[in-house]
């Protein structure tokens, strides 16, 4: 009877998915939000975006992976706040400096958290990034756990004006911290209606 090989490294980085998984599921903000009638939990888009399109997806696609995003952020929404909450592990392979995750990954976290919070409330349910602001605040350290939240601020016809903070999450070892603010206009195209984009199920 044949043996199956297995790789060492992925039982390594399925591992650390699991722990990871299991801090934030368990960690007391989390679990303080669980409780809280007005949030639900919200599959990110490994559920919304078909299988054939995850791998163009920044989020489920390139940043996707062992020492990247090792799991998709876990995603909390409060329908009565127009408001999300996004749990995430920062892993050490998207750095821009040793140690010190890459500005522009930040910015990526930000314009999908942003677009995220405000897509399901526009007419057609997807839109464009027409203005996005942001302010870094302190270094985000790589192998570190963060925590985006992000509310809609205001609706108008086809445009939704959304803002942001990402802020460290606390661990036994250190406190939380903001790391980065962020303000974004995102404006649905004038033909959304016809688009056929997998964002229409979120």
């Amino acid at each position: 009877m044949g043996s199956i090989a297995v790789d060492v490294h992925d039982l390594q980085d399925d591992h650390q998915e699991k722990q990871i998984v299991n801090f934030i599921r368990n960690h007391p903000t989390t679990i303080s939000l669980l409780n809280d009638p007005d949030f639900e939990e919200t599959a990110f888009d490994d559920d919304t975006i078909p299988e054939s399109l995850r791998n163009n997806n920044l989020i489920t696609g390139a940043l996707a992976g062992p020492k990247k995003l090792v799991m998709a952020p876990f995603t909390l929404r409060n329908d009565s706040e127009n408001s999300i909450v996004m749990f995430m592990y920062l892993g050490s392979g998207i750095c821009g400096h040793p140690g010190i995750v890459h500005g522009g990954v930040l910015a990526t976290l930000m314009d999908e958290g942003l677009a995220r919070c405000c897509f399901r409330l526009l007419p057609n349910k997807v839109g464009v990034t027409a203005n996005l602001n942001i302010n870094y605040r302190a270094p985000a350290m790589a192998n570190s756990y963060v925590v985006l939240r992000a509310k809609t601020t205001k609706l108008e016809g086809r445009k939704a004006w959304v803002e942001a903070r990402i802020e460290k999450l606390s661990t036994d070892e250190d406190g939380a911290g903001l790391l980065v603010e962020a303000t974004a206009l995102f404006i649905e195209p004038r033909l959304a209606e016809t688009f056929d984009t997998p964002y229409k199920g979120v």
